[in-house]
């Protein structure tokens, strides 16, 4: 038994009853090394037939049988989960599911890291990453454990919001469509997601009221629009090709939520602001409902 190197990979080579067996890990050797010291030990206990009765899925074709099959029907995260496989795929397209181990997940998560990654974006990925593989075993996809996936712990006392200048500043920087965005969520606490979804059929301009069908619980919801947001949507044009208010060339019809997480993030940096998200909009909108003196329609554009 032992590991070679060939070209930029790195293999493992050990018999099971007799029969010599080679397996490509990839290009770390540390995990060769690792790997290799896993296969002894069930090849001593008599665990590698189960890992011989495993499908030979490999990952990123188990990912699209989970968006198929489970997040698109189940999950109204589907668009997040298809963010995460992405990303997911990245790392691990072109490996086995049998073949992921807890070090492989544990590189995963160092990487992001080194990417400037939040704990909780990271935290989005494992998940889906776990659903993955939970169902894998569900299916009869995985014979074996599937690997563990632990996620970070979060500090969920973070709070940040804007005060006025900062959020003046944050719209000074944005262009359009975001600015406009921008202005709705400060003004109405809805969440991208909603208004992104947002369909010129749900705006009663003469109710002054936005009706969301689609929202995280489920549940349909009203909003009342101030003067500003009135204003913001009566003279946003309309598309006539698209129902949606922010149309866009995504498959869904509207703006794409990954292509806005980037212009926002690029405008928050241009705005001088410093640890701001755009789920942080919901923050300042329910800061601002509770001091006094605030009137809701004072951020225009």
């Amino acid at each position: 038994m032992g590991i070679y190197k060939k070209g930029e990979n790195w293999y493992i080579d050990y018999y099971v009853q007799g029969r010599r067996k080679r397996e490509k890990v990839g290009p770390s050797k540390k995990l060769a090394e690792s790997v290799l010291a896993k296969r002894k030990i069930q090849v001593v206990e008599g665990r590698f037939l189960d890992i011989r009765r495993n499908e030979k899925i490999k990952f990123e074709e188990m990912a699209n049988l989970y968006l198929e099959m489970y997040s698109k029907v189940n999950k109204k995260s589907y668009r997040r989960d298809l963010m995460s496989i992405n990303r997911l795929n990245e790392y691990f397209k072109g490996k086995y599911l049998y073949e992921l181990t807890s070090l492989d997940i544990d590189n995963y998560k160092r990487k992001r890291l080194e990417e400037n990654r939040q704990y909780a974006t990271i935290n989005r990925e494992l998940a889906c990453l776990r659903g993955i593989l939970n169902k894998a075993s569900e299916w009869g996809k995985l014979r074996t454990a599937p690997a563990k996936v632990r996620l970070f712990r979060e500090n969920n006392q973070r709070v940040r919001y804007l005060e006025r200048h900062e959020a003046e500043r944050l719209i000074k920087a944005a262009t359009e469509p975001l600015k406009s965005i921008i202005v709705i969520a400060l003004n109405t606490g809805m969440r991208r997601g909603e208004i992104l979804n947002l369909k010129w059929k749900d705006v009663d301009f003469h109710g002054k009221v936005i009706t969301l069908w689609d929202t995280k619980n489920r549940e349909k919801r009203y909003i009342p629009m101030n003067s500003t947001v009135w204003n913001v949507l009566f003279n946003t044009e309309k598309n006539p090709q698209s129902e949606y208010v922010f149309p866009g060339a995504s498959p869904s019809g509207h703006l794409g939520e990954s292509y806005i997480s980037h212009l926002f993030e690029a405008t928050v940096k241009r705005a001088g602001l410093t640890d701001f998200r755009f789920h942080d909009l919901r923050h300042t909108f329910a800061s601002w409902l509770v001091m006094k003196g605030i009137n809701l329609g004072i951020v225009t554009l």
